[in-house]
């Protein structure tokens, strides 16, 4: 709201209560709309590795105007299409290590809450009904326009041009609708007004204050929801409790494709499912993209963008590896265990003020590829100290996992893999170079590279 970042203070102490507008469930959903997801999984991830409890919610939109169309085109009901996609959206975002939010609330299980809400502004004179539809009076809540900084006078220009059966019934141009009567054949349930559904608005307003309190800390979404969706958000939610809604505003940036950075719609036609990319490519290579840009920052999406982020989440996967792997002949401690420690919690605290800054992950990855630095090189030690490494790997575990990478050791110790490679070495202590060199082939074209170190043959998948 004053377009400066401001340090935060939660509503409760160590907790924070968080709200973002989630998917429309009527398609597949595309990486733009993952973005959001993931920036603000980020988000969630870092308050908890600084000690915070979360308490998240993230909405379903199953009913709106795309949903009943979908519907029609299906030959289904509403809450078929609705269902069919939350379970779409659930798959493919769990592809993607994007945590479930601790409450994913849907709009047709809050129904008489919304109906409620919309007659308590009725009572307070902030709404009105009008052949059936309930519209709220913009130009009453002396605040509208302060979010997306834009004045009353301003939007009634572009309100006025309007036209349509709707604006002949309004009051003002301004005004927006609460309630939406119900037309033959659509989805619809009983209220004071006749038989209809929520505005879209509406739906947040009611579920963010029922889930989290009538002031919540922060309210998230993508850039586009800053106008209209959060400024009548506001206008709803205050007008209603008398209370500040949220605390905080968060708006991430766009994933834009092609050489002129447009931005990726349905609308436009130029998106990408993630159904389908995950078909194609490592979900992990997708997450780990769009999770180490700064949330405000656009992203553009490109085949090369993607080949830079799958070759620079190898290089972390491999400082793992041979950090893991350099523990199997460990020391339990050495003489500069100490000076060691030191380094890596420095390393630690920049971490910490590169992401404390408005959740700078661009910069947070930076210190994160630092550690992989450290680790490798400590790793070329002809002695290394257990102490160390599993603190070491501790803490890079833990950043990585802020931004949904999570590597696993377990493929490290396929017994199959273990005995092949026992073999090798002795075929070549016996000179058998034929037999080394088919079984580094065969290992091969199961994506196995071997390394010879100088602590020994180590392997990897590529």
């Amino acid at each position: 709201m004053t377009r400066e970042k401001e340090t935060f203070t939660p509503i409760e102490e160590n907790k924070v209560r968080m709200y973002v507008c989630g998917p429309t469930v009527y398609n597949y959903i595309h990486i733009g709309n993952a973005r959001s997801s993931i920036a603000f999984d980020v988000i969630r991830r870092y308050f908890e590795y600084r000690g915070y409890e979360v308490n998240y919610v993230s909405n379903f939109t199953d009913v709106d105007d795309k949903i009943i169309k979908a519907a029609k085109e299906l030959s289904v009901t509403a809450p078929e299409v609705a269902d069919r996609f939350i379970a779409a959206f659930e798959k493919d975002t769990a592809a993607l290590n994007v945590k479930p939010a601790t409450l994913h609330p849907r709009v047709m299980d809050h129904i008489p809450d919304i109906i409620e809400f919309i007659q308590v502004l009725i009572d307070k004179e902030f709404a009105y009904e009008a052949q059936g539809d309930v519209y709220y009076r913009t130009r009453k809540f002396e605040h509208y326009g302060e979010l997306s900084d834009q004045s009353v006078d301003e939007l009634e220009i572009g309100a006025s041009q309007r036209t349509g059966a709707e604006q002949a019934i309004k009051e003002d141009p301004l005004d927006f609708a609460l309630w939406k009567s119900a037309k033959p054949g659509e989805i619809s349930w009983k209220s004071p007004w006749g038989a209809g559904r929520p505005g879209w608005h509406i739906e947040c307003s009611v579920m963010a204050t029922k889930h989290l309190g009538e002031t919540i800390d922060i309210h998230g979404g993508g850039q586009d929801l800053e106008f209209p969706h959060h400024e009548n958000e506001i206008a709803q939610s205050e007008a209603k409790t008398g209370k500040h809604f949220a605390n905080y505003w968060m708006h991430n940036g766009y994933v834009t494709i092609g050489e002129d950075d447009v931005k990726m719609s349905k609308s436009l036609g130029n998106f990408v499912t993630v159904h389908d990319i995950v078909k194609e490519i490592d979900p992990q290579i997708l997450r780990f993209f769009m999770a180490t840009t700064q949330y405000r920052r656009p992203i553009r999406y490109s085949e090369a963008t993607m080949k830079d982020a799958q070759a620079n989440l190898q290089k972390l996967r491999t400082a793992f590896e041979n950090a893991l792997f350099r523990q199997s002949n460990a020391e339990a401690s050495l003489a500069n265990d100490a000076e060691k420690l030191i380094e890596l919690r420095e390393l630690k605290d920049r971490f910490i003020e590169e992401m404390d800054d408005d959740f700078n992950a661009a910069n947070g990855i930076t210190v994160v590829y630092e550690v992989a630095k450290w680790l490798n090189h400590y790793n070329e030690q002809v002695q290394v100290s257990e102490a160390v490494l599993t603190e070491a790997l501790a803490e890079f575990t833990k950043m990585l996992t802020v931004f949904g990478i999570e590597f696993q050791a377990a493929g490290l110790l396929d017994e199959e893999v273990d005995q092949l490679i026992e073999e090798r070495i002795q075929a070549r202590k016996d000179k058998n170079f034929a037999r080394s060199d088919e079984i580094r082939d065969q290992l091969k074209e199961q994506g196995i590279i071997l390394e010879d170190t100088p602590q020994g043959v180590r392997w990897r998948r590529a």
